[in-house]
């Protein structure tokens, strides 16, 4: 009986969200990295390129035991080629300063396509508050 090869299919945008899955799944807990840090509630607004327009809103209630430290959400644009937004930096400074919020606004880095790739950046906006507790 014969073999086959199968090759599997990627794609820059899959490359990275690979490559983003294993730094994330690397990093260690949230309640290893901060140990004083007892709860999380993330609230994120994503809007388009423009800022203007919001395209939908959620709140996140963090498991501190089982979160990794590593705080990322990806980019609502589906074409989107390694964009996403990350939130590890501006939370590591909120529990530095035993902050118990942090707000902040960040624009996707990213790629608005593939066919777009170092030409067009996304630029989709995520304006985020973290509720920090103790």
């Amino acid at each position: 009986m014969a073999t086959m090869n199968r090759h599997r299919t990627t794609s820059p945008r899959l490359e990275y969200r690979e490559q983003e899955a294993r730094r994330t799944q690397a990093a260690p807990s949230l309640s290893e990295k901060f140990r004083q840090l007892k709860s999380l509630i993330v609230g994120l607004q994503y809007y388009d390129n423009g800022g203007t327009t919001k395209g939908s809103q959620i709140k996140y209630t963090v498991n501190i035991a089982n979160a990794k430290a590593v705080l990322r959400f990806s980019c609502p644009n589906n074409e989107c080629v390694r964009g996403d937004f990350d939130l590890t930096k501006p939370l590591a400074d909120a529990v530095a300063k035993h902050r118990t919020s942090a707000t902040g606004e960040l624009s996707c880095r990213g790629w608005r396509s593939k066919t777009t790739i170092d030409t067009v950046h996304c630029h989709n906006v995520l304006r985020y508050t973290l509720s920090l507790g103790y």
